[in-house]
């Protein structure tokens, strides 16, 4: 069973105050590693025409796409980029407490023994190794794509959402958050726009964002100019429900 990386130090900038469920924590990755995986990607003979939901549609979504989960030659970056959003989660987690505790009736051990339920106040007051395997018996990290949209020309202009029926195992319908790390941000415009939050994240490299993967939050990546830009992008999964209910 996939699971994030345990890496409990939460200790990082906290970001911005706001009401729209879409969440940027600047730093979340050392502009030098993010430089480094820039170089690597482009180094690498394995990138594929991005893809949508049914198949290379470029006039949809125009990229260069890697997958690195699963890759043995990609484990240490791909743990690096899980162990990131893991914190960062952790934050969003404690701002948004019910992107937690709302799909499920979820009980922790209680101090004077017994088990009690999970309310807001109980998440927000949890310790990160609390808090953290609680994490890690709900979700479970999706894999992992690295994207380079050239400059001039390739985008995501396509609006669209991450949860859809698609495939039989339902990985797809599994998805509960998005995420973005921007590995480069030597370019102008290529921001993240959310249609209904009326709202567009510019990208700074080594900056990580958090939002809901459903159709209230439907969203696209426009062009970048004057430059590429890359991303190494996924999602926060339930866990399955053998997992979370046995059987």
């Amino acid at each position: 069973m996939a699971a994030f990386p345990m890496d409990c130090d939460s200790a990082m900038t906290a970001p911005t105050p706001q009401d729209d469920f879409v969440e940027v924590y600047p730093d979340a990755l050392d502009p030098a590693w993010c430089q480094a995986l820039v170089e690597r990607f482009a180094a690498s003979p394995d990138g594929r025409p991005g893809r949508v939901g049914s198949g290379v549609m470029p006039e949809l979504k125009d990229s260069l796409d890697l997958t690195i989960s699963g890759r043995e030659d990609w484990r240490e970056a791909e743990a690096a980029l899980n162990q990131a959003v893991f914190r960062s989660l952790m934050h969003y987690l404690r701002r948004y407490p019910y992107a937690l505790i709302a799909p499920l009736m979820l009980e922790v051990p209680g101090a004077q023994g017994g088990r009690h339920r999970l309310t807001a106040e109980r998440v927000q007051a949890m310790d990160d190794k609390a808090l953290g395997d609680v994490m890690q018996t709900v979700f479970r990290p999706g894999a992992i794509n690295l994207q380079r949209y050239a400059g001039g020309r390739g985008g995501y202009p396509y609006w669209h959402c991450e949860l859809y029926p698609r495939d039989p195992r339902a990985d797809t319908l599994h998805r509960h958050l998005l995420w973005t790390v921007y590995l480069n941000d030597a370019f102008e415009d290529g921001g993240t726009e959310f249609l209904y939050q009326r709202r567009t994240i510019a990208p700074r490299t080594g900056s990580l964002l958090i939002a809901p993967a459903a159709f209230t939050h439907t969203h696209r990546g426009n062009r970048p100019c004057g430059g590429d830009k890359v991303i190494a992008t996924s999602w926060v999964l339930f866990q399955r429900a053998e997992a979370l209910f046995g059987g």
